[in-house]
């Protein structure tokens, strides 16, 4: 299809936090919608009231923004709510009772278990004939064929084909007349004209069934893509009891929307060539649904974190310092309010912009620059305070006291005393580095030493020497 008859939509229901794999269908959606000119439709299916909550709706919103997903863009459409089309789920149960293609059932499990042997055997078409018309307790049944098969169309899988003998006559509205989801979800979709259904492949042993309720209410059917399913490292299929599953905890960590929406894409599908590190909107143009594959695809934390770099590094200067606030700020930052200083920040950035996987781990490497005092890794500690680095931080002290304050004048006479003391600059810093911020790892410490300033520097020697004698 093509143009504006494409109709695709997205239909989460607001009972928690949004789910990579549904971040992943939306943008396959999305994708479809604005490459073809159509329109994506976004429904809430709110009507499990029990567990509903409407922050849970405005979070949908928002996290769809957050990759690039906007009310404002024409190709968006909606949100509508399945709980505003109730009357329409019910006429068209009616419909189909009416035309002889559903049935009132009033058994109970306990006497089909009796009538079968089994818990596990699906509905024998007991009421199919007793006639029964509607009352308390009754539920519906949609007539499914004897004989024959239901072929699905599906982009992703090809052809599966299901035999009619396999499909027991199921429910499509309970003993109090309220439509079930599998009704109600036919109804939205023709309401809407949709024309391309695509989402997880949990859904497609459903697809018959709601298949056979499309050409029952008298319409063809969308055509259907049923995604690979979104495994954890040990091929589990991800889990929010088990998993990190929440595009908020990932954006919240620090991963840029950005590299969140690129690695989502290639879960499944991949342009053809070796990259894998592109723009959406290029994504967006090379996607074809039919050349997603069927395999389970991994959610690889590690490789998502490579790609998170790539896109912190190639931020420009401002962008950086702009995507890194939100850690420079309570409740992220551990130093005294008021104690930040923007213009440090900003001369200071650049060098942490090519270390970072995380834009949360910005916090750690300048805290030194901003607290009153180092906050000491115990174990950067004990690896670097060997024998002898009192009496290297006591002349690396001395020296600093008159030095000037230039990054290359600092590296300059920090090597000269580590010389002295029969040691290459990579050990002599050691000691410095930990005593001025606090791990063994960081920025380069010059350059920090040249922001952090003369007195606050030897200050800190000092305070380091003290502990080193008080062992």
């Amino acid at each position: 299809m093509s143009g504006s008859l494409v109709r695709v939509r997205f239909a989460p229901s607001p009972t928690g936090m949004f789910h990579v794999g549904g971040a992943r269908s939306a943008l396959y959606n999305w994708a479809v919608a604005r490459q073809s000119g159509g329109t994506f439709v976004l429904r809430i299916e709110d009507t499990d009231t029990a567990r509903n909550r409407p922050e849970w709706t405005q979070g949908i919103i928002d996290a769809l923004a957050a990759i690039g997903i906007s009310t404002a863009d024409p190709a968006f459409e909606g949100p509508y709510f399945q709980s505003d089309n109730v009357e329409r789920h019910r006429e068209a149960a009616l419909q189909l009772y009416a035309a002889g293609r559903a049935y009132y059932c009033d058994c109970t499990r306990e006497q089909l278990k009796e009538r079968t042997g089994s818990e596990h055997l699906g509905y024998d078409g007991f009421c199919r004939e007793r006639g029964l018309e509607f009352a308390e307790g009754r539920a519906l049944r949609f007539r499914t064929p004897d004989e024959g098969e239901t072929v699905v169309e599906d982009l992703v899988r090809g052809k599966p084909i299901f035999p009619n003998s396999a499909i027991e006559d199921f429910v499509i509205a309970r003993g109090d007349g309220s439509p079930v989801f599998l009704l109600a979800n036919v109804v939205d979709d023709l309401d809407k004209g949709i024309t391309q259904v695509i989402r997880g492949e949990e859904h497609l042993s459903n697809t018959p069934k709601q298949q056979l309720l499309w050409e029952a209410l008298g319409t063809r059917p969308p055509v259907w893509a049923h995604l690979p399913v979104i495994v954890n490292e040990k091929r589990q299929k991800l889990s929010k009891r088990r998993d990190k599953v929440a595009l908020e905890d990932y954006l919240g960590d620090g991963f840029l929307p950005e590299a969140m929406v690129n690695y989502l894409m290639l879960l499944g599908w991949g342009p053809g060539d070796d990259r894998e590190i592109m723009p959406y909107e290029e994504m967006e143009r090379l996607f074809r649904v039919e050349d997603v594959n069927t395999s389970p695809a991994f959610f690889d934390v590690k490789k998502l974190t490579a790609f998170n770099g790539e896109y912190i590094r190639a931020l420009s200067a401002e962008a950086f310092v702009a995507a890194s606030a939100p850690w420079l700020t309570e409740p992220y930052a551990p130093w005294r309010a008021g104690a930040f200083d923007a213009g440090v920040f900003a001369t200071v950035a650049p060098l942490a912009q090519t270390r970072l996987t995380l834009l949360s781990e910005i916090t750690g490497y300048v805290d030194f620059l901003f607290l009153d005092e180092p906050v000491f890794d115990e174990a950067s500690w004990g690896k670097a305070m060997k024998p002898g680095a009192a009496q290297l931080l006591g002349d690396v002290r001395a020296a600093y006291a008159s030095a000037a304050w230039q990054a290359d004048e600092l590296k300059n006479v920090l090597t000269a005393v580590g010389e002295s003391h029969g040691l290459k600059l990579g050990k002599a810093q050691a000691p410095a580095r930990v005593a001025v911020t606090g791990r063994t790892v960081g920025l380069p410490l010059f350059e920090s030493l040249e922001l952090l300033g003369r007195d606050r520097t030897l200050a800190r020697l000092d305070a380091a020497r003290l502990r080193l004698s008080e062992v």
